[in-house]
């Protein structure tokens, strides 16, 4: 009994010291993003790595007035707009085309579902050309609608949902709700979005991270300097023609990546629930 017991022990100190190696691992390239906003242009062409903050950071801060194109409210409220807005329609109508799947019996349903596999192999890039040649006929460039309402269309997201749907959703409960007369709309917004919960806030997070570090989309269809997001106005500080202010670049790219952060620690109570609730039922 003692040695298995030794066994067990030494075992999960083992597996423990991986699981903070693995975690140093994802945390470091975040610290040195943020120490390096602290640091200088020269001190960081010097050394890249530093694990100690700098003296530089009012210094970095200063550097952003020398740009009219940053204006890192402007930016911040930008990207929320279309980040919220794109996340928001993504999760609300890719569960209720999942729930039209699984909730509904009706003759082309197995053709509907595998005409959305199908759209998920097709490259978004491939897509953008035509789209972006029909907002520009319609003159609807520089609103902020082109980039949230595509998001409706979300395949990836809805072969989830309803992976997630099909052991989590009851019928029983689906139909009782029928009986006693309550509309389609009531059952799916009162009975079906609450059990949907932790997937919603897994594919929220994806979503709301991806949007937002969109950097491709809008500059094709936000010309307008006005309408630039926080990522955009990032990839235009470039300094002079002969220096680079890194310190700046790297305190500009810290500012963006706060929002994310802030956004996963909201939602991560979420997936942990989730994952809780999927080894009960296993």
């Amino acid at each position: 009994m003692k040695s298995k017991k030794r066994a067990s022990l030494v075992y999960k100190f083992f597996v423990y010291i991986l699981l903070i190696f693995l975690a140093i691992l994802c945390i470091f390239p975040f610290w040195v993003m943020i120490i390096n906003g602290t640091r200088s242009t020269a001190e960081i062409s010097q050394s890249a790595v530093a694990l100690l903050p700098s003296g530089s950071l009012l210094d970095n801060f200063k550097v952003f007035e020398r740009y009219e194109t940053f204006a890192p409210v402007r930016g911040f409220f930008n990207s929320m707009i279309i980040s919220v807005g794109a996340t928001i329609c993504a999760v609300y109508f890719s569960t209720l085309t999942a729930y039209g799947v699984v909730a509904y019996k009706w003759k082309f349903r197995n053709a509907f579902f595998t005409f959305i596999l199908a759209v998920m192999m097709i490259p978004g890039q491939v897509t953008l050309i035509g789209y972006t040649t029909f907002v520009y006929k319609i003159g609807m460039q520089n609103n902020f609608l082109m980039l949230i309402l595509p998001a409706i269309q979300a395949p990836s997201m809805v072969f989830f949902m309803r992976q997630y749907m099909i052991p989590s959703l009851s019928l029983e409960i689906v139909e009782s709700a029928r009986i006693d007369g309550a509309k389609e709309f009531y059952i799916f917004n009162r009975i079906a979005l609450p059990i949907m919960k932790p997937a919603m806030a897994t594919q929220a997070i994806f979503t709301f991270v991806s949007t937002w570090n969109d950097l491709f989309r809008p500059m094709v269809l936000l010309p307008d300097q006005k309408k630039n997001t926080l990522p955009m106005m990032v990839s235009l500080l470039k300094g002079d023609a002969y220096k680079t202010e890194y310190g700046t670049v790297y305190l500009g790219l810290t500012l963006t990546v706060l929002p994310l952060f802030i956004v996963y620690f909201l939602l991560s109570k979420y997936i942990i629930a989730g994952v809780a609730l999927g080894s009960v039922k296993g």
